[in-house]
């Protein structure tokens, strides 16, 4: 571990901190570093920041820490905070992101396109092999499968992805030094070699119930659309796609038997405006995703002109179309002009707010 990976991990082992302390205190310094360096008169000028955390932040490396320390060595957990580059660029839409994950395995830039795939524990056949093949299909256009590790859906999503040699994130609602549930350990190493597990929860955080309300706003963020394969009408899924609808991610659902009480949630949320998925091209079309490696099968060469190029370099991060019309000096009008033969060509992504996410 590097200086940086060992001081995030100090922060995020302050009993009770919240994220809102960390991530003023990493927005005031900029750099992680910096917080472990800092005096206590400067410390004291972030809102929230007590004696009692100061205390912590000086204290440093101690015994536990050490421990900590050799879990992350051992298991190869990279410890990042949303300052970072390789920070997941889906999730630095929201505020609310985490403001530290744990990660095994590797984010990449294209799982900036990605779909979530979720459902209930106790799944039927049925939902498992929709699940499953809609994973599969996904994968064939190059997404990457988000979900949450979970018996059922989760677990068919993540396998489907996998044998098909796509990419797959599982997203826990324990730390990552835990595999939830236990049964999936395999699974969760398969992922970590086509993918990655991602928790924003401190090493050695049980899977308590209340965590799990939290983790799905990750599995909401990390995507450009969730999908309910299967869910009964009291399901963690669908607080996942309250989260998704809170933040303008579309919601799609899998119709399912009425009389099957796995199927009256997402049976439900088609009745309130949910798209309704019967093949993976309703989900294809209805998010205008870009099928780069439809383009590639077909021999067709994705060329950048010069606007393109200087575009690609400002949307490093999510930005709006006055900020990129402002730094390239044109009208809004020729740039939403560009940035849509970008979108056509699979080059960039349109996300809420007239604001454009590289995915190139």
């Amino acid at each position: 571990m590097n200086n940086k990976e060992i001081n995030y991990l100090i922060l995020s082992s302050i009993p009770k901190i919240s994220e809102k302390k960390i991530r003023n205190l990493l927005n005031y310094f900029k750099d992680v570093n910096k917080i472990l360096k800092a005096d206590k008169e400067e410390l004291e000028k972030i809102e929230g920041i007590d004696e009692e955390i100061i205390f912590y932040l000086k204290e440093g490396v101690n015994k536990e820490l050490e421990e900590k320390i050799k879990i992350c060595e051992k298991l190869n957990i990279n410890i990042i905070s949303f300052l970072d580059e390789n920070y997941p660029k889906n999730l630095l839409r929201f505020e609310d992101s985490p403001p530290i994950l744990f990660i095994r395995g590797k984010i990449i830039e294209e799982d900036s396109l990605a779909i979530a795939l979720i459902g209930t524990r106790k799944a039927s056949d049925y939902g498992k092999m929709v699940s499953y093949r809609l994973a599969k299909e996904l994968s064939d256009y190059g997404i990457t499968i988000v979900s949450g590790l979970a018996k059922g859906i989760d677990t068919k999503a993540h396998e489907g992805a996998i044998e098909n040699n796509g990419r797959t994130i599982a997203v826990l609602g324990c730390g990552i030094d835990i595999i939830y549930p236990p049964e999936n350990k395999r699974l969760a190493e398969k992922i970590v070699e086509k993918g990655a597990l991602i928790s924003e929860f401190p090493l050695g955080t049980p899977p308590e119930k209340y965590n799990f309300p939290q983790r799905n706003r990750i599995i909401a963020g990390l995507s450009l659309g969730v999908v309910a394969v299967e869910a009964p009408i009291a399901s963690g899924v669908l607080n996942t796609c309250e989260w998704a609808l809170n933040y303008g991610i579309e919601v799609f659902a899998c119709p399912g038997p009425i009389f099957k009480k796995e199927c009256e949630g997402t049976n439900q949320l088609i009745k309130e405006g949910a798209k309704i998925v019967t093949k993976v091209e309703d989900i294809i079309e209805e998010l205008a995703l870009p099928l780069k490696r439809e383009l590639k099968k077909m021999g067709i060469e994705i060329v950048l002109n010069e606007e393109e190029k200087k575009i690609l370099e400002l949307l490093k991060e999510p930005i709006c179309v006055d900020e990129i019309s402002e730094k390239l000096n044109r009208p809004i009008s020729e740039v939403l002009e560009i940035l849509f033969l970008m979108e056509m060509k699979g080059l960039i992504k349109e996300l809420p707010g007239k604001r454009y996410l590289k995915i190139l």
